[in-house]
Formats: structure tokens, C-alpha cells, sequence
């Protein structure tokens, strides 16, 4: 699960670095952006798991799982106001 956990958050950025990169293409920016949303999701279904086998303590998967709703809602945002950023 470690090893999961360390590809989607890693995925999370490079996919938000390609965003950044296309963003002379609207369709294109708001797709790596949904990527980069599908694997902060992934990250947070992995945490689940890691909670219902006792890995971590709710607390530590609180924290964590607040931080990625937090991450999905930025990226979100963006989707929603590409044409802020793309050119």
C-alpha cells in the first residue's frame, strides 16, 4: 500500500506540472487537471483502505484525508476557471 500511496500523491503534482505545460490548450489543461484530481482520489481511497486495516489511526487519516478534499477542491477550482490561466 505504501508503495501505491507514494505513485498517486507523486502522480498528483506531475499531472498538475503537465497541466501547467498545456495550458495553451484549454481541453488539454482541464484534462490533466481531471487526472491529477482521479489520482489525489486514488491517494485517498488507499488511506481508507490503510485505515480499515488498522495501518493508521483515524486521527493521522482525519488529517490526511482533510488535506486531499482540500487539494481536490483547488484543483476543481482551477477546472472551473481554465480560462485564468490558459492563454
Amino acid at each position: 500500500m505504501v508503495d501505491q500511496i507514494r505513485r498517486s500523491s507523486r502522480a498528483v503534482c506531475s499531472n498538475l506540472a503537465e497541466a501547467w505545460r498545456k495550458r495553451k490548450y484549454v481541453a488539454v489543461f482541464k484534462n490533466k487537471l481531471t487526472d491529477a484530481m482521479q489520482e489525489a482520489s486514488e491517494t485517498q481511497s488507499w488511506l481508507e483502505f490503510c485505515l480499515a486495516c488498522k495501518y493508521i489511526e483515524e486521527t493521522s487519516f482525519k488529517e490526511l484525508d482533510n488535506e486531499y478534499e482540500r487539494i481536490i477542491s483547488m484543483i476543481n477550482s482551477m477546472e472551473r476557471n481554465a480560462g485564468k490561466f490558459c492563454f
